[in-house]
């Protein structure tokens, strides 16, 4: 098998790559959804959004590349509960380049795909606050979220009215 093939498959049988990718076309459903509920474009879905989404796919996939040339395990980098869920729950003992960001942009990814998902209307608001719970753990950096978060008007999930159940 030449080089490429290698890179190929590598590539394509990433679950990681594959999640990222997965995240990235939900963010842009939902980001296309709340443009139309909102009547304007928003950063998921135009222009900045687009870009972003592209740059991430084309330089998971470089790093992706890179891993095929040069095998780094960053694995220890990544906190301990991290490396368990991710070696029990998707077999994976080893994160390269390529994985460490991917896992960096599904996280971002994530955080944006429920925020689209609550200024659509969507009831995930609780399912938010887990995340947040989660990353505030990890990280003093939280993403924008002031629409979520009730600290700000400018995209506020509370002036829209939630899905209601069917009974």
């Amino acid at each position: 098998m030449g080089l490429v093939e290698k890179i190929i498959l590598t590539l394509a049988n990433n679950k990681i790559i594959q999640l990222v990718v997965m995240a990235v076309v939900m963010d842009s459903i939902f980001g296309i959804i709340r443009a139309v509920r909102e009547h304007h474009f928003n950063s998921c879905f135009g222009i900045d959004g687009a870009i972003r989404k592209i740059s991430m796919i084309t330089s998971i996939a470089m790093l992706g590349i890179v891993d095929v040339l040069i095998h780094i395990n960053l694995i220890g980098f990544l906190p301990g509960e991290a490396k368990a869920w991710i070696s029990a729950n998707m077999g994976i003992n080893a994160v390269g380049i390529a994985e460490f960001f991917g896992i960096l942009y599904l996280i971002y990814e994530i955080v944006s795909i429920l925020k689209n998902m609550a200024l659509c209307g969507l009831p995930v608001k609780s399912v938010w606050l887990k995340v947040r719970d989660v990353l505030q753990k990890y990280t003093d950096e939280l993403p924008d979220t002031d629409g979520l978060d009730g600290n700000s008007t400018a995209g506020s999930v509370e002036g829209y009215r939630q899905q209601e159940k069917n009974t």
